[in-house]
């Protein structure tokens, strides 16, 4: 690959870079492709859940952005390697709501909270590269749809869970094998291979072209990188020398047990059978003994 089109990784790109006000039109332009709508990032809401750390198997960013109706909204935004990933998100998904809340906002100036997951490891079982979700609460003998009050701007409204609870964007990185046409698709070839067309018109990412790119990093931060790109590559070894040791049943057994475990996790937030299974890979009839 040409040295000028040595682009960084968003894994790494998200948990340093791009925290960089200057350049927040990256991560607009990812969120504007799920959305299928503009957003403009306002700030990185700082909390405890939000800090670097040290592992390079996993990065969070927590961001306050607007949408085009000038309404308030949350994005968290996850890169993660973990085989115990779904159960991080049910335990923690919720957490950058309350914790913003408390900051001195009222509820109801935020509309929505989104958390977009950006996996690079097989999750279950499933033919799309992307799936989404949203909470809906279903009567279990009356099979009507819940439906909440909501103070909106002093008025009592009616609203669904799915309009006020998370809404749940997974991308499953190792799944995409398209030629990418249209920018979702420019995206995720991006977050797989690293790989970004010149004449790209997809949202943010023409930004990662000009300020994502290898040489331009000091050369701390190219040493720093560098060992995060060999850190992925001892970790991607160790897997693969567990399987050849015979390893991969044991591992299996305790994959299918972490699985059972967050999709009763999910069953008890209320998402759709039909959800769970996609997201877990679990039959219906298995989430339903659950």
């Amino acid at each position: 690959m040409d040295d000028d089109n040595n682009f960084i990784r968003f894994d790494w790109a998200a948990k340093r870079m791009l925290r960089d006000k200057a350049n927040f039109g990256v991560f607009e332009g990812l969120i504007t492709v799920l959305l299928n709508e503009p957003v403009h990032i306002i700030e990185i809401l700082e909390s405890e859940s939000n800090q670097i750390k040290g592992d390079s198997t996993y990065g969070c960013v927590v961001l306050m952005a607007i949408n085009d109706r000038n309404d308030k909204i949350i994005v968290e935004l996850q890169t993660i390697r973990e085989l115990h990933y779904l159960w991080n998100l049910v335990t923690n998904g919720y957490k950058p709501f309350p914790e913003h809340i408390s900051l001195g906002d009222k509820y109801d100036n935020v509309k929505k909270v989104y958390s977009i997951s950006i996996l690079y490891f097989d999750l279950g079982q499933g033919a799309d590269y992307l799936y989404h979700g949203q909470t809906s609460l279903i009567g279990v003998h009356t099979k009507d749809k819940l439906k909440i009050n909501s103070r909106d701007k002093g008025i009592i409204t009616i609203k669904t869970p799915e309009e006020i609870f998370p809404e749940y964007f997974i991308i499953r990185v190792n799944e995409f094998n398209k030629v990418a046409k249209t920018p979702l698709e420019e995206w995720l070839d991006y977050l797989k291979s690293g790989h970004i067309k010149e004449d790209t018109k997809a949202p943010g990412l023409q930004e990662a072209r000009e300020k994502l790119q290898y040489l331009k990093m000091s050369k701390a931060e190219r040493k720093a990188y560098d060992r995060h790109i060999d850190n992925i590559m001892v970790q991607n070894d160790v897997l693969d020398t567990a399987k050849m040791e015979g390893r991969e049943e044991e591992r299996e057994e305790g994959r299918k047990e972490a699985t059972r475990a967050t999709a009763k996790n999910l069953k008890a937030m209320g998402l759709d059978a039909e959800i769970i299974s996609k997201a877990t890979g679990l039959s219906k009839e298995e989430i339903a003994e659950l």
